[in-house]
């Protein structure tokens, strides 16, 4: 790779659907020549991680891609209802700092489902073909239930990989918070669809975002990479021709073949604007 100064490739969530896209994009850059994957620095959120940790472990992109196109049998499906969105609405409406707009959510998800109701440890791992961490800087996002604490999960943090990632995936009123060391976690996406500042000080950031939209301007994709400061960046979110494809439901597993076909076709033009700042 060409170019000076720490590379930052961010993975936002955006269910499976999310998982199959951002796949699709990084197999059909790579087969180009951009190899995002190699980046010095990786965060995942929510469908994000389970995709960080797949890539930097070593698993070749196309093998990662072909498996989006086999049926997903292993997948729980799942629904995040117009009801039980609805539920979150008034946590980040009402008064209050982040960090309380969190917690609150953080109740609305522990009144849903009891922390390990249901098995999404076993879900998470048959995803990731290699389940310890990676000798590279992953990080992954989750929020605290309880205080609302925004959470980074890396390689030194003494957590099991897999915990991790279902801790990052644990979208709540859709799935249970997840138990790590006495503590209950929930989708790092409550805080941000992305959470791009988690790359900090990155000199060239390409940010994966699914769902770009943001709940407040200070959470938004732009507003975190003016924190992120880097010199080249590029934002890539699904085309209209992806949406299509992902449908209305992106916990729906049998929509993951052609939501990696629709990142895959998408990533032929994307290919010079993302060499570019790959390059810088």
């Amino acid at each position: 790779m060409t170019g000076h100064g720490t590379s930052a490739l961010v993975l936002g969530g955006g269910g499976i659907t999310g998982i199959a896209w951002e796949l699709g994009i990084l197999a059909g850059l790579a087969a180009e020549g951009v190899h995002l994957a190699g980046a010095d620095v990786v965060v995942g959120t929510s469908a994000g991680s389970v995709v960080g940790a797949q890539v930097t472990n070593g698993l070749p992109l196309a093998d990662l891609y072909a498996g989006q196109l086999e049926p997903a049998d292993a997948e729980l499906g799942g629904r995040l209802s117009r009801v039980a969105a609805l539920k979150l609405v008034p946590s980040y409406v009402l008064p209050g700092t982040g960090r309380e707009k969190l917690a609150r959510v953080g109740r609305v998800a522990s009144a849903s489902h009891a922390p390990g109701s249901v098995d999404r440890e076993g879900v998470i791992r048959s995803r990731l073909p290699v389940q310890d961490w990676p000798d590279r800087d992953l990080r992954i996002t989750a929020v605290d239930t309880v205080s609302g604490e925004f959470t980074v999960f890396t390689r030194e943090s003494g957590v099991d990989l897999v915990s991790a990632v279902a801790a990052s995936c644990a979208v709540p009123t859709v799935w249970p918070p997840v138990e790590i060391g006495g503590r209950t976690y929930m989708d790092g996406g409550m805080r941000s669809a992305a959470n791009v500042d988690v790359a900090r000080g990155a000199e060239r950031v390409v940010v994966l975002a699914p769902l770009p939209r943001s709940l407040s301007r200070k959470t938004s994709i732009r507003a975190q990479l003016e924190r992120v400061g880097p010199r080249a960046w590029s934002v890539v979110t699904p085309d209209a021709q992806a949406l299509e494809a992902f449908g209305r439901n992106l916990l729906d597993p049998s929509k993951r073949a052609v939501a990696a076909r629709a990142g895959l076709r998408q990533s032929r033009d994307l290919v010079e604007q993302v060499r570019a700042v790959w390059e810088a």
